[in-house]
């Protein structure tokens, strides 16, 4: 039986999005949320969407905050012979999910800045953990059963808890060259900080081997720490015992007693107890008791003399097993930042039209682990990478009639040059094709201060089937979103909006099984901006 390993949800939270790319979040607005298209935005949420469009907003100071409230339920499903059809589900929650927006124009020139959580930005909670963590416990009664040690059922102890968000503080410049084109320039300073607190304890089994102790009879469930300890130290003793009586009978064969059966032993030297003894280890090495009866001394001491080292390996692979089962508890807390340079354009060739393009450079991320003094098990090492990817967006917005808005954004994430390590099963991750994104968004003002929005946006996600794990998934999906714009007067306004995201179903095959993989988003928002002319 292979060593078990106690598996944790690696960059689970990291990679949780809520929109946008695979460790990006894109939904970074009350606007986004009720409109899902904001690349060619001239609001003040144009800071992080558009830096050079907030060049179309009018002269002043113009603060926000938005706040989201977003929940994802993940469901892996398990293929696996054992786990069949089993459901496992994450509850994955951030009700409070911030942003802070200021901007400062004059002119030709402005300056402005936000706060948010650009990645991750909740916590996770997996009561019965994954099928990654199941997978090998629930292996162990059939692994058993075929070495000979009849056991038919498990339990065990599996939970984790995790959070996760990556604050980004931007701050950038703009200025308008032309009356249609405007530029910006900006940086943003990611502060990444992981959490995972999680456990694999209490692993029972009812193994029927009472040659390892009384208690495993097959009628109760026992620690399995417990029996493979007890197992290793009794196999410990038979490879022992194997071994000091083979030594010890090569004096009586070579002295012409090979022969005698080892039933008589007495009749050449050997006592009662240690006749039944080596019967006992025979029996132990795998003899009936008529092979047991018919054995002569010399075939006896050639038996135990090969038992000797079988013994001795299986009780090293009961210590295995017994460091496998043992409780097993994570508490790590991940830290980081990383530097991210951002160029943006933005041309407004009339009152009709309006284009956004902004172009995020690769960050590197190298996050710092640092674990509490009661996590037993060294999960990541000293540090892990966690890059978060390239990025090209670009929007137009058009305004063919007063009243309404229709708006149009593409997203590309350059996932293929980004290093995110190895999988769950020791693999590179593969990237076939980078992510994208296409949302379209209308606006439509029922009065000069209230305005009806609605928007659907497409995610393709470009990973292969072998980056795909019960840890980690990137699925397609669509989402949908709708809110209101009320001004309440030329200084303040509100935005509110509500969006709901379905993914396609993802399978991933493995050698005789299958997993499935599957979520799904739904968010609220509330924003208010305020402006001093």
């Amino acid at each position: 039986m292979k060593k078990l390993t106690f598996l944790v949800v690696l960059f689970m939270l990291a990679h949780t999005t809520f929109a946008g790319g695979i460790l990006t979040n894109a939904n970074q607005s009350a606007q986004y949320v009720r409109m899902l298209s904001r690349n060619a935005s001239t609001q003040l949420d144009a800071v992080y969407f558009n830096p050079a469009g907030i060049m179309e907003i009018e002269n002043g100071l113009h603060l926000g905050i938005h706040n989201q409230s977003i929940f994802q339920t993940r469901t892996i499903t398990s293929g696996f012979p054992y786990l069949m059809n089993k459901e496992y589900e994450g509850k994955i929650s951030a009700p409070a999910f911030p942003d802070f927006y200021a901007a400062w124009k004059k002119d030709k020139f402005a300056l402005s800045f936000m706060v948010g959580p650009v990645g991750g930005g909740g916590g996770a909670k997996y009561e019965k953990g994954l099928p990654s963590f199941e997978r090998p416990v629930s292996a162990i009664p059939a692994s058993l059963t075929a070495s000979g040690i009849p056991t038919t059922k498990y339990s065990s102890n599996i939970s984790f808890e995790g959070t996760s968000v990556f604050w980004g503080l931007q701050l950038n410049g703009s200025f308008k060259i032309s009356e249609a084109v405007s530029v910006a320039a900006g940086v943003r300073v990611n502060m990444a900080t992981n959490t995972y607190l999680g456990h694999l304890k209490d692993i029972k089994i009812n193994p029927n081997q009472p040659a390892f102790g009384a208690a495993y009879n097959g009628s109760s469930m026992e620690s399995a720490n417990r029996f493979f300890t007890d197992a290793a130290t009794t196999l410990n003793g038979w490879s022992t015992g194997a071994n000091s009586f083979a030594t010890g009978l090569q004096p009586i064969v070579s002295g012409g007693g090979g022969t005698v059966l080892l039933a008589n032993g007495t009749a050449v030297g050997l006592s009662a107890t240690q006749v039944a003894q080596i019967q006992g280890l025979l029996g132990a090495a795998g003899l009936t008791p008529a092979q047991i009866g018919g054995i002569n001394i010399q075939t006896a001491r050639a038996t135990l003399a090969a038992a000797s080292p079988t013994f001795a390996g299986k009780a090293a692979l009961m210590t295995a097993n017994a460091a496998g089962t043992a409780d097993k508890i994570v508490d790590t807390k991940q830290t980081g930042t990383g530097y991210t340079p951002i160029l943006g354009i933005n041309i407004s060739p009339n009152d009709i039209v309006n284009i956004g393009i902004k172009y995020e450079h690769k960050t590197k991320l190298s996050l710092e682990n640092n674990r509490n003094p009661n996590d037993n098990y060294d999960l990541f090492g000293k540090s892990v990478r966690s890059d978060i990817p390239g990025l090209i967006m670009v929007g137009m917005n058009i305004k063919p009639i007063p009243k309404l808005l229709a708006s149009i954004s593409y997203n590309q994430y350059f996932d293929k040059g980004v290093n995110w390590g190895n999988n769950l099963y020791g693999q590179e991750r593969i990237i076939d094709k980078n992510s994208r994104e296409v949302a379209i968004g209308y606006q439509y003002s029922l009065t000069d201060n209230f305005a009806l929005s609605f928007g659907g946006l497409s995610s393709k996600s470009g990973v292969s089937q072998q980056y795909q794990s019960d840890f980690s998934y990137s699925n397609s999906s669509y989402t949908g979103g709708f809110g209101f714009q009320w001004k309440f007067s030329k200084a303040i306004t509100l935005d509110a909006g509500m969006l709901y995201t379905s993914y396609y179903d993802k399978t991933k095959s493995f050698s005789g099984f299958s997993e499935t993989y599957d979520k799904e988003n739904v968010g609220f928002a509330i924003g208010l901006t305020y402006s001093i002319f």
